[in-house]
């Protein structure tokens, strides 16, 4: 899935669309997702001058935009919007870098009507870079949708 499909399900625009592609999706269930950092990528230019690091909250966002595309998948939540509800067990592990490509991990733990949880997991050359639980509630149907 391309990010002309990924805009049909989720609602992020540029420059705050994060992620590149989805590789695997089994709605409500899992998906795995993939992004290429840019050298030119906004953030870089003031995290850090000479030493670019990825923001950590901005790969948790990433996970959580595959999360949204996994549930907002199911006929159920389509045209729906997700949004964060808490952030638990996130743990940082290594930096993540202009060039990177990092795979985006996304396995439903519980989801109900309104609410879910996910297990979030994102590598870099197969290491761990970031992990969380991210809990969701699902809102409204995004403007303009009927």
């Amino acid at each position: 899935m391309n990010q002309e499909q990924i805009k049909k399900i989720i609602p992020h625009r540029d420059p705050f669309l994060l992620i590149d592609e989805i590789l695997e999706l089994t709605p409500g269930e899992r998906v795995v997702a993939r992004k290429t950092l840019k050298e030119d990528e906004f953030w870089f230019q003031g995290h850090f001058p000479g030493m670019p690091v990825q923001p950590g909250v901005l790969t948790v966002e990433m996970l959580a935009q595959a999360g949204a595309v996994c549930v907002l998948s199911l006929e159920q939540f389509q045209g729906h919007v997700a949004f964060f509800a808490g952030i638990d067990k996130a743990r940082f592990r290594q930096q993540i870098k202009p060039g990177d490509t990092v795979l985006l991990e996304m396995e439903m733990l519980k989801l109900r009507s309104s609410m879910g949880v996910g297990k979030a997991t994102a590598t870099v050359n197969g290491k761990r870079a970031v992990t969380a639980e991210l809990t969701f509630a699902i809102g409204p149907k995004a403007a303009g949708e009927e």
